[in-house]
């Protein structure tokens, strides 16, 4: 990859997390990406489609039919992205020690 593409494509990342920080677990007043439930995060260039394979806290999450959508939605807003493809998986289970510092923080576990 070129510089110049190597840098956009960082911005766009960078612009694709702070989209995921925007959703939540409901359950957890903490958001999904420190959460650790985003497992992979991939921008194809150059149409700029993103995929994201991701989990829930647990299987019988009563928004499991709903966050991979708010997720969806909320990367679509993202300037300059193209498709986005959500997949949800339960392999491996979450965990706490996917917890970022930040979440730990939060929650008072640091």
């Amino acid at each position: 990859m070129e510089p110049q593409h190597k840098i956009q494509h960082t911005l766009l990342e960078n612009n694709v997390i702070s989209a995921l920080k925007t959703v939540y677990d409901p359950e957890i007043p903490v958001n999904i990406y420190d959460l650790g439930l985003i497992y992979h995060l991939q921008i194809n260039v150059p149409a700029n489609d993103v995929y994201i394979l991701m989990t829930l806290t647990t299987p019988n999450c009563p928004v499991a039919d709903d966050i991979p959508g708010q997720v969806q939605e909320a990367v679509k807003q993202v300037e300059g992205i193209g498709d986005v493809k959500v997949e949800l998986t339960f392999d491996p289970p979450w965990d706490k020690d996917r917890l970022s510092e930040a979440a730990l923080l939060d929650l008072g576990l640091l």
